[in-house]
């Protein structure tokens, strides 16, 4: 064995086991469940598996592979998502409507595409190793983006089914809840943003310094009870705790409550696992930037900036609840103290998503990543119970518009240091 190819021997396990991981997460699913798309926000499951495979091939095999030829020339345009420098791109909300290519097409297709990359990493002689490890460890990890993609989607329309069926397991029964307390930090001059060899997206970097006055973090996310104190003492028909644009939203939308919660004689969730009773002591989730920001403003709190989440996050180990976990529920704080930075729910920041000082898109389709997405959104921290578990870190961005609450969204509350709270949260 060549020493190019002993370098790309632990990319290549990484590969295999990625890759494999998403085709599992389809296996429970029929074809039917992998061709329907529940709203223009969400995708096929069927579109992801064959959309990651795209990547590889678009971005890699186009490149690199000797005397290439396309699986299929008309995948290019179907399974784009966004890369207006590759070409045109099938509508997205119209990606429910491709029944054809059939799911059995799909999977060939990513064994083909397997097939054809595991090839290329064992025989890496005149290329540029460097160069290709970084974009197919770019190609992994936009993959694990995807099978978070997957379980979130797969939720939602499973969650528009009357028959309310499950995909997984019923969420583990809470039983203990620590009481929320307040943690201090001292503020100051500090650094946020990724350093280090390590991976990381573009949109993580440059770091840089910022200025943060003292605050004060909550121990742990909000609860489902919590949040259905302030909802019974009439926060949803009470704008004063209402961003504008928020209560406009509210309002069309007809939002009295988290989006997956129902009504009924007892509250009930839909989960993952299906129709389960509401439990009060799991952290609340599927709520949107306006719901979190109203619910803050009731408890006489505030969302936490980026940077004060990451300066608490820093050195904190990266464990917690993610897509290992059967039951791909946020479950409750298990001790006292901080806790739930990682996994459980991503984490509604108040900061708008916007470059880092310095920061410079990347020449390409690729640059097309995160950079062009910058405006009309929030950023999000910490990652969730449906994130792949290794894939998140301190100065991970996620971003979604205010609006959005099919991802597993959730609260963790921020006040000033010198803040005096008139209600007891």
């Amino acid at each position: 064995m060549s020493p190019r190819q002993e370098d790309t021997g632990a990319l290549r396990a990484d590969y295999l086991s990625i890759r494999e991981c998403t085709v599992n997460l389809a296996a429970p699913l029929s074809a039917e469940d992998c061709c329907v798309q529940s709203m223009p926000d969400a995708s096929p499951v069927k579109w992801h598996l064959a959309h990651t495979s795209w990547f590889f091939e678009t971005f890699i095999l186009e490149r690199w592979e000797p005397d290439f030829q396309p699986f299929d020339a008309s995948f290019r345009v179907l399974f784009n998502s966004y890369y207006n420098a590759v070409g045109a791109k099938h509508p997205r909300p119209q990606r429910g409507l491709l029944t054809r290519p059939s799911l059995t097409a799909v999977l060939a297709y990513r064994a083909d595409v397997d097939h054809r990359m595991l090839a290329l990493l064992a025989g890496v002689q005149t290329m540029d190793v460097a160069e290709l490890a970084a974009l197919v460890t770019l190609g992994l990890h936009h993959e694990q983006q995807h099978q978070e993609l997957l379980l979130t989607d797969i939720k939602h329309l499973f969650s528009h089914n009357p028959l309310a069926p499950a995909y997984g397991f019923a969420p583990e029964i809470g039983r203990t809840l620590p009481e929320l307390s307040w943690h201090d930090y001292p503020g100051g001059l500090v650094e946020i943003g990724h350093a280090g060899d390590g991976f990381c997206f573009d949109n993580e970097t440059p770091r840089h310094r910022v200025f943060l006055d003292a605050y004060r973090l909550a121990s742990r996310l909000v609860s489902n009870g919590e949040y259905l104190e302030f909802l019974e003492a009439g926060g949803y028909d009470d704008p004063r705790y209402w961003l504008a644009e928020g209560w406009d939203w509210r309002i069309a939308e007809r939002r009295e409550h988290p989006l997956y919660w129902r009504r009924s004689e007892k509250w009930q969730e839909f989960t993952l696992g299906g129709l389960v009773r509401l439990n009060t002591l799991l952290p609340v989730v599927h709520v949107s930037y306006y719901e979190a920001d109203a619910y803050a403003r009731w408890a006489d709190a505030r969302l936490p900036s980026e940077g004060e989440w990451e300066v608490a996050a820093e050195g904190v180990p990266v464990s917690g609840h993610f897509a290992a976990d059967r039951d791909r529920h946020p479950r409750a704080a298990a001790r006292p103290g901080m806790a739930q930075f990682f996994g459980d729910a991503w984490e509604w920041t108040s900061s708008s998503y916007a470059p880092y000082p310095g920061f410079r898109t990347k020449p390409g389709a690729v640059g097309e990543y995160n950079g062009k997405f910058m405006v009309n959104q929030y950023v999000l921290r910490g990652g969730s119970c449906a994130t792949p578990e290794g894939h998140v870190r301190a100065t991970y961005r996620n971003f979604f518009p205010a609006s959005a609450c099919w991802q597993f969204s959730g609260i963790r509350l921020a006040r000033d240091f010198d803040r005096r709270p008139s209600r007891a949260i």
